[in-house]
């Protein structure tokens, strides 16, 4: 802080003239100054400093012997100023009045202490005589000449004190700044991904507002109870001087399963994976049959390929993993499951058919899985085969061939005769050689459900794929909500395996319920951690299937009673394996419409049984089985609570007789049929049937019993409906194109020429 001293006061503070510290500026700088001149702390210190040196003492036993004897005029003009002197420079010179140098007489006081009389109140008393005396002195020293504006003691005291004040509240402050510093220093706060403002602050352990403050400084308007980001919380924190630390919130998922990429050097040669997808009949059974000189396609009913199957067959010495899926629109969920578990998507086109609606299905699966497609024009053995016609319509959907500058591999085949077999397969693994498919085999097994179902001797039966890691026999598995520890393991050919790596796939029993289909499964090494979790996914699931079904509340109650004229129909779906089980769900559900909802209330693996038949009959719902009976006893059961059952093989005509029931319990439409326009010529007025309209018509027909909807200008001004029609004087039913007539209407009589007529009838449909 700067010091401001007037070249006056401090004249006064040592006892000398103005006129002679001026001279002494003068000598020193040129520079004249005035009484009045304020000086900066280097002139302060080089006055004091030459005050100093004129008022030195070579000995301090020469100054302490002159105390007995008279000290010389110019020694005691001296001695005050130089006590003066020390006291004007401190940092903040107190402005004290002093005595003018004076002549006086220095008296020494001997006090005796040898003898036992030694007055000494009376010497204290003489003491306190010289203290008030000297007081005095100083209080009527007189004031300078030549200081033209005058200070009483009391106003420079006040100014003192004040300066004084000024100074002990600005280290305060300063002090204060500090400990507040320091202790925002010290204060962490730990702060989450999001948290409310009021939260913050209260971490901070600031006010609300001053939290608020600081959002609108970074131009963030958000009151107590909003939610803020990380980052904006974190830079509101250290504005305010908090240390920040990310709050980690540490999952049940994130200390079971294994989460860290795998280093380059760590990663080995895997098989590559490969989906089989198609239309419907057009062959990929057929094709994976030829591979694995297997026959399957016999047992299966309709052509369609009932469960998901996983295979592993040699080429030229290295393993190449096939997935089958159904052809089905119904499938369409588990084809996209089954091409984002893949790395080459086979897509199998009948020559004679070409691109049917599956197919496309199936090329759009593959493109947003981002795997690579391989084109199989199977049935080149029909006479019908046009391999250049299935090329032509791949090029509609951006698969361009690479005889036509394409990037896509075309191979003619014949699953029947077994042509192109051996090219198909060559040209899968140079694809995969291109690609270069890797993954870590030392590290815990991950990877995906293909099937599961419920087995009666073996329990529930899943067939996974391992996509990284290794699984071995007795692990501990979980998936979805399922745990278990792998008790038998085996590959496609019935083999039992002590371990399976990457893209191996293989049929694992020891889970304590049956998977669904598509379920991610991890190996674990916390059995305990890992039944947990299954526990609280499994609350989580039946909380989310709670919360699909709405409860009443004075917010929706009318809602709900109006909705009460809707039908719904309940449905219970039982089939041998869990990935048909949910494909019947998905396409039972897809039928519901705006009046009647398909709600399927429980979907299930193995036999029906009589807890089925009991949900049935206090739901009100019919039971479809999928591949399954049911027992003796549901099947009593059901006759008894007369309980609808139907039993399916073929999972579209399922589809076709529930679409079929819901047709009968729709609510009758009705839609408008155009009939015919006639122009309005001449308008006529008859007292005795009122406006009659004088029309042509000009396409279609006019029936008697139909509406009427008059246009003009392009805007209709009114529907009604026809009192009568015309021809001369004889009512006529209808009256066809190129004829004239007359009409009158019921309630509209408004009628002007050139007016159109608009003939059209309301007629009741169902879908």
């Amino acid at each position: 802080m700067t010091i401001k001293y007037k070249l006056s006061d401090l004249a006064k503070d040592l006892g000398v003239q103005n006129k002679d510290l001026i001279d002494l500026f003068t000598q020193w700088t040129g520079e004249v100054k005035k009484h009045t001149s304020q000086l900066t702390e280097e002139e302060l210190n080089r006055v004091f400093e030459h005050y100093t040196r004129d008022g030195e003492v070579q000995s301090l036993d020469e100054y302490l012997n002159s105390a007995t004897q008279s000290a010389e005029p110019k020694k005691q003009a001296k001695q005050p100023a130089q006590k003066r002197k020390e006291r004007v420079r401190m940092p903040k010179p107190e402005k004290e009045q002093k005595p003018a140098p004076q002549k006086r007489e220095v008296v020494t006081v001997t006090v005796d202490t040898s003898s036992a009389d030694v007055n000494l109140d009376k010497f204290n008393e003489k003491y306190t005589e010289l203290a008030s005396t000297k007081n005095v002195e100083n209080r009527r020293k007189p004031q300078p000449a030549g200081n033209k504006q005058k200070f009483t003691g009391k106003n420079r005291l006040g100014k003192n004190q004040q300066f004084q004040k000024k100074r002990e509240t600005e280290a305060e402050r300063l002090q204060r700044i500090q400990l507040e510093k320091a202790r925002k220093a010290q204060l962490k706060v730990s702060i989450p991904d999001e948290i409310a403002v009021g939260e913050l602050a209260m971490r901070l352990k600031v006010n609300v507002a001053q939290v608020i403050k600081k959002l609108m400084g970074l131009g963030v308007m958000a009151s107590a109870s909003e939610v803020i980001d990380f980052d904006t919380a974190s830079l509101v924190a250290e504005e305010l001087g908090a240390k920040v630390e990310r709050e980690v919130h540490v999952t049940i998922e994130e200390r079971l399963f294994e989460t860290d990429e795998d280093k380059e050097e760590d990663l080995c040669e895997r098989p590559p994976v490969v989906v089989v997808m198609g239309h419907v009949d057009h062959g990929k059974t057929s094709i994976l049959d030829a591979i694995r000189k297997t026959r399957v396609t016999a047992g299966e009913a309709g052509g369609i390929t009932q469960h998901i199957g996983a295979y592993q067959v040699s080429v030229n010495g290295k393993p190449i993993t096939f997935l089958d899926t159904p052809g089905h629109e119904a499938f369409t969920s588990m084809r996209a499951r089954g091409a984002n578990l893949t790395d080459i998507a086979v897509l199998v086109v009948a020559a004679d058919d070409g691109i049917m609606p599956q197919t496309i299905e199936s090329i759009n699966h593959a493109k947003a899985a981002g795997v690579s497609i391989i084109v199989a024009i199977n049935k080149m053995d029909k006479p019908t085969a046009n391999p250049d016609m299935v090329k032509e319509q791949l090029t509609k959907y951006e698969l361009v061939p690479e005889e036509w500058g394409g990037d896509i591999i075309c191979v003619p085949v014949s699953a029947a005769t077994g042509m192109g077999i051996q090219d198909l397969l060559e040209n899968i693994s140079l694809v995969a050689e291109v690609k270069e498919l890797k993954a870590n085999p030392n590290r815990r097994a991950k990877g995906a459900v293909i099937e599961a179902r419920l087995d009666k001797g073996q329990g529930p039966v899943a067939t996974i794929l391992v996509q990284k890691g290794t699984l071995h026999q007795g692990d501990i598995v979980i998936a979805g909500t399922s745990v278990g520890r792998v008790r038998v393991m085996r590959d496609d050919q019935g083999r039992i395996l002590k371990e399976a790596g990457p893209s191996t796939p293989v049929e694992i029993t020891g889970l304590t319920e049956v998977p669904a289909a598509g379920d991610l499964f991890d190996a674990v090494e916390d059995e305990k951690l890992a039944r947990e979790l299954a526990d609280r996914r499994a609350a989580e699931a039946k909380e989310k299937q709670f919360a699909a079904y709405k409860k009443v509340t004075l917010d929706n109650l009318f809602s709900q009673i109006a909705e009460g004229e809707r039908k719904e129909l309940a449905i219970i779906v039982k089939a041998d394996v869990q990935g048909s089980a949910e494909a019947v769900k998905q396409s039972l559900e897809k039928i519901t419409n705006d009046e009647v909802r398909v709600r399927v209330i429980h979907a299930g693996v193995g036999a029906i049984n009589k807890s089925d038949v009991m949900l049935a009959n206090a739901g009100g719902a019919i039971i479809i089985g999928f591949n399954v009976r049911p027992d003796p006893i549901a099947k009593e059961e059901a006759a008894q609570a007369e309980v609808e059952m139907r039993m399916y093989r073929v999972i579209y005509d399922a589809i076709n007789d529930v679409t079929d029931a819901m047709k009968g319990m729709l609510a009758p439409k009705f839609r408008e049929v155009e009939l015919g326009r006639a122009e309005v010529r001449n308008v006529f007025k008859i007292s005795s049937a009122g406006t009659i309209a004088g029309c042509y018509v000009q396409d279609g027909k006019v029936t008697r019993n139909a509406k009427i909807r008059v246009v003009r200008d392009g805007i209709v001004i009114a529907e009604d409906e026809i009192d009568s029609l015309r021809r001369f004087k004889d009512d006529v039913k209808e009256v066809a194109t190129g004829y004239e007539c007359g009409i009158g209407l019921v309630k509209f009589s408004d009628i002007k020429e050139g007016d159109v007529f608009e003939a059209f009838i309301i007629e009741e449909y169902r879908d």
